[in-house]
């Protein structure tokens, strides 16, 4: 099943979207996380260039206002290791780095079952700190 997935602001404006395929209709939040990483992961280690369109920023990498969306700079080009990237993902998801929406409904775990269709609207929304605080 071919879901597709965005990243949106916390005003609601969509800024990247991409399409990931599951096998099954069930799938929980982490499942849905680390897929996504996963496919961001394998996209940018196939190709040449030293910008990673991502969930979450790599080691070594600075952030780089790309038009409406946030890529991250590489010093140099270098293959992005899929597991440390997923766990980074993962733990921000629980440090409330992001969060997902799931047919505008907040998820509320790692854990959380979702039922998927092609309808099924997901969206990532990142969080960025306030300047100063």
């Amino acid at each position: 099943m071919l879901l597709a997935v965005r990243d949106e602001t916390a005003a609601g404006q969509s800024l990247y979207e991409v399409a990931i395929e599951f096998l099954t209709e069930r799938i929980t939040v982490k499942d849905l996380v680390r897929e996504r990483v996963r496919q961001e992961v394998q996209y940018f280690n196939r190709k040449s260039g030293e910008e990673f369109q991502g969930l979450v920023q790599p080691t070594g990498a600075e952030v780089v206002l790309n038009g409406r969306t946030t890529a991250f700079r590489m010093q140099e080009h270098r293959r992005l290791d899929v597991d440390e990237q997923v766990q980074r993902a993962l733990e921000g998801f629980t440090n409330n780095s992001y969060f997902i929406l799931i047919n505008d409904n907040q998820a509320e775990s790692l854990d959380q079952e979702v039922s998927i269709s092609p309808q099924t609207r997901i969206s990532f929304v990142k969080l960025t700190p306030l300047v100063g605080g």
